[in-house]
């Protein structure tokens, strides 16, 4: 049987980020906890498996990208595309038949 001891694998103490999110591990954001207890019960779970969790996630985009993207596209080529869109005059559509 493998074990390991909770108490030393305790997630580091939560670091602000804005009012609501936390961050413990780098790049990984969390609702601020004294925010998620009126109707969820929280739950102690080790880092390893914070860990695992956020690799896990990691493995599954690079599959997907792999396997179904033509390209990647960075958040910041989507928002200049939509505020290229939003900035272009709408058409006139409005052809009059006579």
């Amino acid at each position: 049987m493998i074990g390991f001891l909770l108490s030393a694998q305790q997630p580091p103490e939560p670091r602000p980020v804005t009012d609501t999110v936390v961050m413990r591990f780098e790049h990984v954001y969390e609702v601020e906890p004294s925010l998620m207890q009126e109707h969820i019960q929280q739950h102690e779970f080790p880092a390893w498996e914070t860990r695992r969790i956020v690799n896990s996630r990691w493995e599954h985009l690079d599959w997907m990208h792999a396997h179904w993207a033509d390209s990647v596209v960075s958040a910041e080529e989507l928002l200049g595309e939509s505020e290229r869109q939003a900035s272009r005059p709408e058409p006139d559509n409005s052809t009059t038949k006579e």
